[in-house]
């Protein structure tokens, strides 16, 4: 799953680092934090499924939990690394 061509805005990146307890987080609205629950719980084919809704939050969150370094690019994003 490439996030290659999706574009993580500064707050899409603090919101997914909060999800994840890292530095430069920030927590977001409730339907965001239910929507990231939801997210991370989802198997391949659902995760596409939201990809297809929320590409930015997808994307952000696949980069967080399965990239080496992942959470590490989210940081630079906010300016946390």
């Amino acid at each position: 799953m490439s996030t290659a061509t999706t574009v993580i805005t500064e707050d899409t990146a603090r919101h997914v680092l909060w999800h994840y307890g890292q530095d430069g987080g920030m927590q977001p609205g409730s339907y965001t934090e239910r929507l990231m629950e939801t997210i991370d719980a989802a198997d391949v084919v659902n995760a596409e499924i939201l990809r297809g809704a929320y590409p930015e939050l997808v994307a952000a969150m696949l980069t967080a939990k399965n990239d080496i370094g992942g959470v590490e690019q989210l940081q630079q994003i906010v300016g946390a690394a």
